[in-house]
């Protein structure tokens, strides 16, 4: 959002009345207990899922009694407020975190509006294993009877398994039909000989696609014909192929309603699987391989279809780029967390769409064990390919990026084939390459295993591995040197030339300083270098201003 929308949605929630659950208002002036912030990240995550909300807010900075702004210098290093994102997922339930934290600059004051999700459907958010609530305005413990009432939506309503009113079996399409016969017989090899002898309707009974004869909404989601998707509306099935260039611009697209078990293979024959090219060791002949491996895009686009909550009325989105492919479905993740997927190597305990997910199953499409998504990272392991990355931090939406190329060919390679790591090592491994934030203990178990270096939170591939692969000026770039060389590169500059603006000082440094920083976190590095220098080494001071310093030598 613009500043002057948060500015406009602020106004709007300082109107609503006081006893509202789902929203808080503190003043948190200077701090605010991370704890207590804590405990109402869950009140408000599990009121907003009650109240039927999609998310609620908790805001600093504006006093509860009379929603005056006062201003809040809460974390006021813009670094400390994004690791707070982390830092409270840590302690929820299934790593659930804020959707944003908006910083909203206004005469009046700094105010800091955390957006948070509502609990998933049928799991009450738990701060550090303890559920919270609201009674009015309180802070209190989530009561039984409101946690078995988000333990019990959704269960026994199965939107997928009700029957479509006024639908036959003239409004499935004959070609999808006779695609889920052959799938169903390479499903069940053994009952070939049945199938053939089986009318439509005893096959879709059999395959558990109709139930006694009556046409139900995934039927119509997988068999039926094209114009038959107005049969169960408001509800929406569709697939939307988009094609962008590498700066993001659409240049092409295409929707594709029923049948899905025909047209997720059209939708699949848009994507350009170019070839990809790599060296292995000792090998002066390249390896030549498809750019996405089709079970991998067959089994994100399909669970996509398995998961959708339909009734959301949202389209299924798949996004081309350069060199990724991105899927979206609505819905929450109901496992919560990927790594529980990997770990547990299990079916969950509940579908969204068990009956859909049931008939997908006989019909060939997904696996039956639930260990397709493990398999998906099995096989970008063995491709030497990033792992897939799964964005769950919006609750009405699962996000999945499939990468299409090697991000560093050296690395990837050395660690899979020559350390022996398992899968949950390897994930951890890929998340430190792509420079995304891991927890202090997935840090520590690589630390102690000496896979990686750099102080927490800015974490690189430790220099054995390193040394491994002859990427050695890589690992020097990245580990960088310690503040010493750098305060002596600022002494040798104003002995040389006598002062030093800000922006000289930074082009001086900026492109020594190690890749494992981003800008802002390069400047506030120098930031915190001249502080040392002038306060406590007093080795320099400003003869300028705080808006244009001129730095000298003492």
């Amino acid at each position: 959002m613009e500043r002057r929308e948060l500015a406009q949605l602020l106004e709007e929630l300082r109107s609503l009345p006081s006893e509202t659950e789902w929203l808080e208002f503190k003043e948190a002036k200077t701090g605010y207990d991370f704890s207590k912030l804590g405990k109402y990240f869950s009140a408000i995550s599990n009121e907003s899922n009650l109240k039927g909300r999609l998310y609620g807010w908790l805001i600093f900075g504006v006093k509860d009694d009379d929603r005056r702004i006062v201003g809040t210098n809460y974390r006021n290093d813009q670094a400390e407020l994004d690791n707070l994102k982390h830092e409270v997922a840590i302690k929820t339930s299934g790593g659930l975190t804020f959707i944003e934290i908006h910083e909203v600059l206004l005469e009046s004051g700094r105010v800091i509006m955390f957006q948070i999700p509502a609990a998933p459907m049928g799991i009450p958010t738990a701060w550090d294993g303890h559920y919270y609530g609201r009674n009015g305005s309180s802070l209190v413990a989530l009561n039984l009877q409101e946690i078995e009432q988000i333990r019990n939506q959704g269960v026994g309503k199965d939107w997928s398994a009700e029957i479509c009113q006024h639908a036959t079996v003239t409004d499935l399409d004959t070609e999808a039909i006779q695609k889920a016969r052959v799938e169903y017989k390479k499903k069940y090899s053994r009952l070939a000989e049945e199938v053939d002898a089986w009318d439509d309707l005893t096959f879709l009974n059999k395959a558990r696609v109709t139930i006694q004869g009556k046409i139900t909404n995934a039927a119509i989601i997988l068999l039926g014909k094209p114009e038959s998707e107005h049969l169960i509306q408001p509800s929406v099935v569709k697939m939307t192929w988009v094609l962008k260039d590498k700066d993001n611009i659409e240049q092409d697209y295409e929707h594709f309603g029923p049948p899905f078990i025909l047209n997720t293979e059209l939708l699949f024959a848009k994507v350009r699987n170019l070839k990809y090219r790599y060296m292995p060791d000792n090998s002066l002949f390249p390896i030549e391989v498809n750019q996405y491996d089709a079970y991998v895009i067959r089994e994100a686009l399909h669970n996509c279809i398995a998961h959708q909550d339909y009734e959301k009325q949202g389209r299924i989105n798949i996004v081309e780029k350069t060199d990724e492919l991105i899927f979206t479905n609505l819905g929450s993740f109901i496992p919560h967390s990927i790594e529980a997927v990997i770990e547990n190597d299990s079916p969950p305990e509940y579908y969204r769409n068990r009956f859909l997910a049931d008939a997908m199953v006989n019909l060939n499409m997904i696996d039956t064990i639930g260990s397709g998504i493990k398999r998906m990272f099995v096989t970008q392991k063995n491709r030497y390919f990033p792992m897939p990355d799964y964005d769950l931090s919006d609750p009405s939406k699962v996000y999945v990026r499939i990468i299409g190329k090697i991000l560093d060919e050296n690395y990837t390679r050395m660690l899979i084939n020559y350390t022996e790591l398992d899968l949950i090592t390897v994930m951890l491994l890929d998340k430190v390459q792509k420079r995304e934030r891991i927890k202090p203990e997935e840090a520590k178990k690589l630390r102690s295993q000496r896979l990686i270096e750099g102080k927490y939170p800015t974490l690189y591939v430790a220099a054995q591995i390193a040394a491994l692969t002859g990427n050695k000026s890589a690992y020097i770039k990245n580990r960088a040197f310690d503040k010493e060389f750098y305060k002596s590169l600022i002494i040798k500059f104003l002995e040389q030339y006598k002062s030093a603006s800000r922006q000289e000082i930074d082009n001086l440094l900026m492109d020594k300083l190690s890749d494992t920083l981003d800008e802002t976190q390069k400047r506030k590095k120098i930031n915190n270098l001249l502080f040392e220098m002038s306060k406590k080494d007093e080795s320099i001071v400003n003869a300028g201003s705080s808006k244009r310093p001129k730095w000298i030598l003492t």
